[in-house]
């Protein structure tokens, strides 16, 4: 197998956080503190990524995902060990390092927010000195999987954010990166737009043999367009593998989400009391109550159909409104904490 593209070895990255007190009187004390304590967001983590691939990273909030994709684009300097994308030290040599990745941040944005999106494109393309026959061809390619022609003309503010993200993807591929880096590329999209979002990305991948590094909450991206995934909590890596022995695991489960009329606090326990006597074992289905009105009811349905769950508990309750989600991200962390992959 030839060199990887991405190498990691025993990546570190700390952080010094006061710690502040509470009110005025901390605060003027805190003016005058020492007493700081280290936060380690990366802790220690190895692996490398070859050529083409297309790697799912992925774990809970603040498990350091983003961190380390900041280091790999360079705006962030590790604390300790080794890190080459392309050959590079990305903190040593920003610029070249920036010349052959791509960077898409789901929450932010590279275009210029009052100009047409056309402009935006040409003032990326002499900013990396993309070359006319090469600017045609990467248009082409997304106008032909998106029609993105149409969007042209339009200021980047009075853009949705699913044809931001569009363009956005688009203005990062422009210089032809060997190596692609999408934060949460789909976050607050609707399915159409996911959809669009996830054929552009694989035809890059399979047309160009570009390697795609992709964080995400969304269990339905990883598994749509990757064959390996890591996956890290609190700094640490904790499974480095193939997708499918992961969805093997997890496929069959969803969230059930329900919003009860009049409800109190002893709701949950209530349901969870029922869907033991009803279904049997001991938190089998575990439940709990997350937002305002809404529990959510984890299902695996290789065990206990999901239509029978949902059937029992309106037949049981007085259920005002009901969703259905692919299990939380959360929930993979703690089912692999709690050995399902061993």
């Amino acid at each position: 197998m030839a060199d990887p593209v991405v190498e990691v070895e025993h990546l570190s990255k700390h952080f010094r956080v006061l710690n502040r007190r509470e009110g005025l009187w901390g605060a003027t004390r805190d003016l005058f503190s020492g007493d700081y304590k280290t936060v380690r967001a990366v802790d220690d983590i190895s692996f490398d990524i070859h050529a083409g691939e297309m790697v799912g990273y992925i774990g809970p909030n603040g498990a350091g995902k983003s961190t380390t994709i900041k280091m790999m684009t360079g705006v962030l300097k590790p604390s300790g060990g080794r890190l080459l994308v392309d050959g590079n030290a990305p903190y040593a040599n920003r610029q070249r390092n920036a010349q052959g990745i791509g960077v898409v941040f789901g929450q932010r944005t590279q275009l210029w927010w009052d100009l047409p999106v056309i402009e935006s494109f040409k003032i990326l393309k002499e900013i990396y000195r993309v070359d006319n026959e090469m600017y045609k061809n990467h248009l082409g390619l997304f106008n032909e999987l998106v029609n993105l022609q149409a969007l042209y003309a339009t200021p980047v503010r009075k853009l949705s954010l699913g044809q931001r993200m569009l363009c956005d993807i688009t203005a990062s591929f422009l210089h032809s990166p060997r190596i692609f880096f999408l934060d949460e590329p789909s976050i607050g999209l609707d399915v159409s737009v996911k959809n669009k979002i996830r054929s552009v990305i694989r035809e890059l991948n399979q047309a160009q043999r570009t390697t795609i590094i992709l964080t995400t909450h969304d269990l339905g991206d990883v598994e749509a367009l990757c064959q390996r995934i890591i996956i890290i909590d609190q700094g640490k890596i904790i499974y480095d593998g193939p997708i499918g022995k992961v969805t093997a695991l997890f496929g069959a489960y969803r969230t059930l989400k329900v919003q009860i009329h009049n409800y109190r606090e002893d709701t949950s326990h209530q349901l969870q009391t029922g869907l033991e006597v009803r279904f049997g074992g001991d938190g089998a289905i575990p439940v709990e109550h997350t937002e305002a009105g809404w529990t959510d009811i984890t299902v695996n349905q290789d065990q206990v159909p999901l239509l029978e769950v949902l059937h029992f508990v309106m037949e049981t309750f007085p259920v005002k409104d009901v969703r259905i989600v692919e299990i939380s991200m959360e929930n993979v962390v703690q089912q692999v904490y709690e050995g399902a992959l061993a």
